[in-house]
């Protein structure tokens, strides 16, 4: 029997850099075949677009696969084994397979669906990565807008209860084989070895913790853990959700859907922009003005044949130029998520302010 491929998944909260370390990890691969998987916060798109943009021979369209119907975690049987099927079925199979976790998924069900007869014989969980943003840990939060985060606390009904949130966080860090400390070039040598302290500590015994600065890690360092996770899931419980099975095609789906709707996104396609820097900055002003917890897209600027990539975590944004449009409309299209309740109508009206005066 061929050997069982790897797979490493990817968790993270929102913003906190996952697909820019993947791009990273595909464009220093050294010639291993990886094949994607990434799993939006509805369909949407841009991640899998950013990365199909990395500029390299492993970015291949057939190589990257999104799931868009919904949370992973809650398509398993619909969405998530039939893409692993199709993928393992190809003639050209993957050396290994990466899998991105939207920032709102629980990594426990995803694990276990490894177990799944369909492809239990056919591929085992490397490792599980979850990424931090070292800079919001440090200052004591789990995310970049404070705001935001406050707001879901207030909406709690339990004094005592963590906003849904925290606990995720929490969630994402039990099931981990690795601990990456993103955002390192934002903080000092003092709070990062602190961070790095306070999170092993916290964590199972033999998790390792780095730290990286734009997600750049070795893909040695990333990929090759042998953990087999799938095998080990008492040691990755859950602390606050928990998933009950009776038979394979059993999930608790009510419970879960109840933390997607503390959520919402929506698109906002825009004309083409005059001005980058000054745009990021408008962007920033109608972030913290509307309690955005993660902005992300694409921009059209006037005169340039290259795609301007957006993402912002709260306030911050990084940008570049990835890829020429070619064929593709010369539009701006942004990605707004956050907390339910968003005013849409105000922040579309104030994303195009710049642009259509």
């Amino acid at each position: 029997m061929p050997a069982k491929i790897p797979a490493t998944v990817i968790t993270g909260f929102l913003g906190a850099g996952k697909t820019t370390l993947v791009r990273h990890m595909l464009q220093n691969a050294g010639g291993k075949r990886i094949a994607l998987i990434i799993n939006e916060f509805g369909d949407l798109g841009v991640d899998g677009d950013i990365l199909r943009g990395c500029g390299d021979a492993t970015c291949r369209e057939e190589d990257i696969m999104e799931l868009s119907n919904g949370c992973i975690c809650c398509t398993v049987a619909e969405d998530f084994i039939p893409t692993m099927e199709k993928l393992l079925a190809r003639p050209d199979r993957p050396d290994h397979i990466v899998i991105e976790t939207s920032g709102l998924a629980l990594p426990q069900p995803l694990i276990r669906a490894f177990n799944w007869p369909a492809i239990s014989t056919k591929v085992t969980v490397d490792g599980v990565v979850t990424v931090v943003d070292g800079k919001a840990v440090t200052e004591g939060r789990f995310a970049q807008d404070e705001a935001a985060v406050a707001a879901a606390r207030e909406a709690d009904d339990s004094i005592d209860h963590d906003t849904p949130l925290s606990e995720l966080f929490e969630d994402q860090l039990a099931c981990a084989d690795m601990i990456v400390v993103n955002k390192a070039d934002l903080m000092s040598e003092e709070e990062l070895s602190a961070t790095m302290t306070t999170l092993k500590e916290g964590a199972r015994d033999a998790v390792q913790v780095v730290s990286s600065s734009m997600g750049a890690l070795p893909a040695e360092v990333l990929l090759g853990m042998n953990i087999a996770a799938e095998a080990d899931m008492a040691a990755r419980h859950e602390i606050h959700h928990h998933h009950h099975h009776h038979d394979d095609d059993d999930h608790d789906d009510d419970h879960h859907d109840h933390d997607h709707d503390e959520f919402e996104s929506f698109v906002v396609p825009l004309p083409e922009i005059r001005d980058p820097k000054a745009y990021c900055d408008h962007l920033s002003q109608v972030i913290r003005s509307h309690d955005i917890l993660r902005l992300k897209g694409f921009a059209a600027v006037a005169g340039k044949p290259m795609r301007l990539t957006i993402q912002a975590v709260g306030p911050r944004i990084e940008h570049y130029y990835d890829q020429p449009f070619g064929s593709a409309p010369r539009q701006t299209r942004l990605v707004v998520i956050g907390l339910a309740g968003l005013d849409r109508a105000a922040i579309e009206r104030a994303l195009a302010e710049p642009v259509t005066a």
